[in-house]
């Protein structure tokens, strides 16, 4: 399987802090990759440099085999890296429809097209229900998005990034502040939009109880580098990892 994501010796500091220290990692296509960690661990500074929302000190981005570090993060978007933050990044003020509509037009570059044809136009609505549709909000779809519970507002952010064309989703903390209905909603649609919509999928995430049910390979970051990584079976058996994430109980009940 080829690796859609490459990242050699990436680095960052903020003034004496060293956020990230030379993190190498690759991603298969088609993969769902969980990074975990304590707090200051590094993983939002590292999402952040793949993203292109900061710039790294040092290394390089691969993505889709072409290197991308010197690209701005809305260029990353075009080619395919979408991601989603802490809190909820979308348009509250439009109606779901709306917000997906955009996106979809976003990633035909329609704005960019002195005229756009009839045929185009209706690729683009059928794009949009079948977001709609494949997230479960086409029952929600006039609803101004401001308007939506917390929860619904995440599953919003997720199809607008799918709505701009991702093939490498990002997802920052995807169920931090839901309850268990939510996340375990939540969990579903990352394993359908994985197995339906055929998008690799990188995710941070302090419920280990997601990591450890949704996760193909897990990498574990401390002090900004990679501590180790590998499956769940692996991660939740190593020691390291047993005392300074998980804890000894959480490690046993998933061993």
């Amino acid at each position: 399987m080829n690796d859609i994501l490459e990242i050699q010796n990436l680095s960052k500091s903020f003034g004496h802090l060293l956020a990230v220290r030379s993190v190498s990692l690759s991603i298969a296509a088609n993969e769902i990759r969980a990074i975990i960690g304590p707090n200051g661990a590094g993983k939002t500074t590292l999402f952040n440099l793949i993203s292109g929302a900061i710039r790294a000190d040092t290394g390089s981005v691969v993505f889709q085999g072409r290197d991308i570090s010197h690209l701005s993060a809305h260029k990353r978007v075009r080619r395919g890296l979408s991601r989603t933050f802490q809190v909820p990044n979308v348009f509250p003020e439009l109606s779901v429809r709306e917000n997906f509509r955009l996106g979809v037009e976003a990633s035909y570059r329609m704005n960019a097209l002195p005229f756009v044809s009839r045929a185009r136009h209706a690729q683009v609505g059928h794009r949009t229900e079948e977001l709609l549709t494949r997230l479960g909000l086409d029952g929600k779809a006039e609803r101004l998005v401001g308007e939506l519970a917390h929860g619904d507002q995440r599953i919003v952010e997720i199809g607008l990034a799918l709505s701009l064309g991702a093939r490498l989703l990002m997802l920052d903390e995807p169920t931090a502040g839901m309850g268990d209905e939510e996340t375990e909603a939540t969990v579903q649609l990352i394993r359908d939009l994985w197995e339906k919509e055929g998008v690799t999928i990188l995710f941070i995430e302090h419920d280990m109880q997601v990591v450890f049910g949704v996760a193909h390979r897990i990498t574990v970051l401390n002090f900004g580098s990679v501590l180790t990584e590998g499956t769940p079976d692996e991660i939740a058996n190593n020691e390291k990892v047993q005392t300074a994430y998980l804890g000894a109980a959480d490690a046993e009940a998933h061993s």
